[in-house]
């Protein structure tokens, strides 16, 4: 099936008549006269009544940025941005001795969390490395990543820190 370019004429049953308007690997935007813009699966049925002879490139923007952002996530040292909880944000660590006769410390939160999601950043990378690493045998790398895993779950109790839970510590699950 040849895909319709931008520019491209075509009469939904529904929708009545339209013209392309932007293309993706999935959809056609069209903008139909009296209904306004509606997004068409490709395999959609509908008649064609001018199609325009146009290079489509199918791929979004979005797909690309969204491949590219895994791509790096994936095979590079480069720490995401990671945001703090709102409620946090300004607050400060108050760390107090069992000693009275010794000095507490307050911590800017702020700087604790980078701490703990620069050690968060390194645990990903040293797991990447083992997942490459051709110096290690199967078994090696499986018993290595057992330990990031519990390393990750050990630090699960900082997630409340995190204003995004897709940016969580996640430990070894139970079976």
């Amino acid at each position: 099936m040849k895909l319709l370019g931008i520019g491209s004429r075509i009469n939904h049953s529904e929708y009545g008549k339209g013209v392309v308007t932007n293309v993706t690997s999935k959809h056609y935007w069209v903008t139909f006269i009296d209904n306004g813009l509606e997004t068409l699966e490709i395999d959609e049925d509908f008649e064609v009544i001018e199609a325009a002879e146009d290079e489509v490139d199918t791929v979004s923007f979005y797909e690309v940025e969204k491949s590219l952002r895994d791509i790096l996530k994936k095979w590079s040292d480069v720490s995401e941005v990671v945001t703090i909880a709102d409620k946090w944000k300004g607050g400060k660590l108050i760390l107090e001795p069992g000693d009275t006769n010794l000095q507490g410390k307050e911590l800017p939160i702020d700087t604790f969390f980078h701490k703990i999601t620069m050690v968060r950043d390194r645990l990903r990378v040293m797991e990447q490395k083992i997942n490459s690493s051709k110096n290690l045998d199967e078994q090696e790398k499986i018993d290595l990543q057992q330990y990031i895993k519990r390393s990750y779950g050990s630090l699960t109790s900082f997630n409340v820190l995190f204003k995004l839970k897709s940016q969580q510590f996640v430990g070894q699950r139970s079976k």
